[in-house]
């Protein structure tokens, strides 16, 4: 899945990771409530599908991640691009 690809059908997401509507969603922030709009039909604003792809299909936790780190792969990516291709390379064989 791309960067803000549509999610068509997120409760097929949520029930192949055996999550109930509250789990699902309060994980990227949105009540129950609004994540079942968004299961009914609802369109996702691109924010929340990203948020959606992020935490539940590229297993990111959100709470370990800090502005210093992404400012830290941000000049790891352009001031030393040999070493981020490779560090990334390494991290998916993990």
């Amino acid at each position: 899945m791309k960067l803000f690809d549509e999610i068509s059908n997120p409760s097929e997401i949520r029930r192949k990771l055996s999550l109930n509507q509250y789990d699902f969603w309060s994980m990227v922030g949105i009540t129950q409530s609004g994540g079942s709009r968004y299961e009914n039909g609802r369109s996702m604003p691109k924010p929340v599908r990203e948020l959606v792809r992020l935490v539940h299909i590229e297993k990111v936790d959100l709470s370990k991640i800090r502005k210093d780190d992404l400012i830290v792969a941000r000049l790891l990516k352009t001031k030393n691009p040999n070493l981020y291709k490779s560090l990334k390379k390494t991290a998916k064989l993990k």
